[in-house]
C-alpha cells in the first residue's frame, strides 16, 4: 500500500520530494488510481491549486496516466498532507488521493515534460459522438483484468465504442486503416495524442488501440485474452510481432 507517515506540511514534503528526485531519475510517465474518501469524484484543476478552474472530474477507483507532477497548493486527503500535484490528460489533481505506491515522486517535473504531439487529436468533421477527451476518458473507465468475451480480439470496435458508436463499419482493424483518408492519417509516426488511434499489421485482421498520451495506450488482448489495459507501441510490436503502421484520428467508416 501506499506509504504516509502522519500529515506531513509542505516543507517535509517538499524535502523529501528534493531526496526521491536526487537519487535516481523517474521515468517519463507513470501510472496511479484515484481514491477518495467519500468515492465522489475528484475534480481536475487547471491549474496545481484548488482555487484553480474545474476542467472535469475523475470517477474514484480510476486508473490515470501520470505525465509529469509540479508543486502546488498543499492539501490534506485520502494519502496525507502533500503539495504535490500530478498532470493527467486534462489538468491537474491533488496527489493526496491517488495511490501511486510511493511517497514521493515517480514522474518527471512538469517543466522538464517532453512538448506534446505536434497534432492534436481532433473530431473535427468526423461527426463522432465523443470528442477525442471523452473518447479517453470512456474508455479509462472500460479498464479490467478480468476475461471479458465482448473484448476478445474486438479491438476496432471498442476504439469505436470510445466515441460512442456500437461499431466501426469495418471489418477489422486493418481494413479501417485502410479506408481512412490520408488527411486523417499520420504514417508510421509514434508521436500520437490522446485519442489518436494507433494501427498495426500483422499480415491478417491487424490491431488498433487508443492513446491516453504520454506514450501510453489501452488495449484489449496485450495482457491476457479478454482484458482492457496499459501498453505501448514496442510492447505491441515486441509479444505480438506486429508491424506499427501509424496513427489516425477517429474516422470511422460507419458514420461516411
Amino acid at each position: 500500500m501506499r506509504i504516509r507517515i502522519g500529515k506531513r506540511t509542505a516543507a517535509v514534503v517538499g524535502t523529501a520530494a528534493a531526496i526521491v528526485l536526487a537519487g535516481a531519475t523517474p521515468a517519463l510517465a507513470a501510472t496511479g488510481t484515484v481514491h477518495t474518501d467519500s468515492g465522489a469524484p475528484l475534480t481536475v484543476r487547471s491549474a496545481p491549486s484548488t482555487g484553480a478552474t474545474s476542467t472535469g472530474t475523475i470517477a474514484d477507483g480510476t486508473a490515470v496516466t501520470i505525465d509529469c507532477q509540479t508543486t502546488g497548493e498543499t492539501v490534506t486527503g485520502k494519502y496525507g498532507t502533500s503539495n504535490i500535484w500530478d498532470h493527467v490528460p486534462g489538468g491537474y489533481i491533488t496527489d493526496t488521493y491517488v495511490y501511486t505506491g510511493s511517497d514521493g515522486r515517480i514522474a518527471p517535473d512538469c517543466t522538464d515534460v517532453p512538448t506534446p504531439p505536434a497534432t492534436a487529436c481532433s473530431t473535427s468533421g468526423l461527426n463522432d459522438p465523443n470528442t477525442c477527451a471523452q473518447a479517453v476518458t470512456k474508455a479509462k473507465s472500460r479498464i479490467h483484468t478480468n476475461y471479458d468475451a465482448s473484448y476478445d480480439g474486438w479491438c476496432d470496435r471498442i476504439n469505436a465504442q470510445n466515441y460512442g458508436f456500437s461499431a466501426s463499419g469495418s471489418t477489422t482493424a486493418y481494413v479501417h486503416w485502410t479506408q481512412i483518408p490520408s488527411t486523417y492519417k499520420h504514417a508510421n509516426s509514434t508521436d500520437v495524442p490522446a485519442g489518436g488511434l494507433a494501427f498495426f499489421s500483422n499480415g491478417g485482421a491487424g490491431h488498433t488501440m487508443i492513446s491516453i498520451g504520454g506514450g501510453y495506450f489501452l488495449s484489449n488482448d496485450i495482457h491476457g485474452a479478454g482484458t482492457y489495459t496499459q501498453t505501448t507501441i514496442s510492447e505491441i510490436k515486441s509479444r505480438w510481432g506486429q508491424t506499427y503502421l501509424g496513427w489516425a484520428q477517429p474516422w470511422f467508416k460507419v458514420n461516411h
